[in-house]
């Protein structure tokens, strides 16, 4: 039987792979350098590498798209009890996903900062985050929000509902 190795041997394979599928990205042109690895109890459940350029999709990034490809290869919305390995820590849309795909732990390599050196600046983006709605660059407009109401009630109210 094949020794699995340690989990500190496991983790480093894992990161690997994904630094692998971002040299991968890079050399063909897909995207730019990100590669993510979902994995349950050490094993391989997707992968993803950055496809903005070539899908001409700026939610495209190793994370969003090694998050779909586990969801899909496991058939459900929910990814409790996997990791994500990802070459750089996740921008705040990779993270909320991670969040709502309730990915168990993030192991990443490079930090935020180091990504926005070679180009890839998300600081706009978490200080928006900060920022109250009325204050954001992107003008925030609130309109029709009694309709929106009425229809979280409809959820509420519908007995078929999967939540998540």
């Amino acid at each position: 039987m094949h020794d699995p190795g340690t989990q500190a041997e496991r983790d480093d394979a894992l990161m690997r792979e994904a630094f692998r599928l971002a040299r991968e990205a890079m050399a063909d042109g897909r995207g730019g350098p990100f590669g993510a690895v979902v994995a349950r109890d050490g094993v391989v459940v997707s992968r993803g590498s950055n496809r903005v350029i070539r899908n001409a999709d700026p939610t495209a990034h190793a994370e969003m798209v090694a998050i779909r490809e586990a969801c899909r290869a496991l058939g459900t919305h929910d990814l409790k009890g996997t990791s994500i390995y990802t070459t750089c820590e996740p921008c705040p849309m990779c993270l909320a996903a991670i969040y709502w795909a309730r990915i168990d732990r993030i192991y990443f390599a490079g930090e935020h900062e180091d990504a926005s050196s070679a180009g890839f600046d998300d600081s706009l983006i978490y200080g928006e985050m900060r920022v109250p709605r009325g204050e954001r660059r992107i003008p925030m407009i609130g309109i029709s929000r009694a309709e929106a109401q009425k229809l979280f009630d409809e959820w509420r109210a519908n007995p078929n509902r999967v939540p998540y």
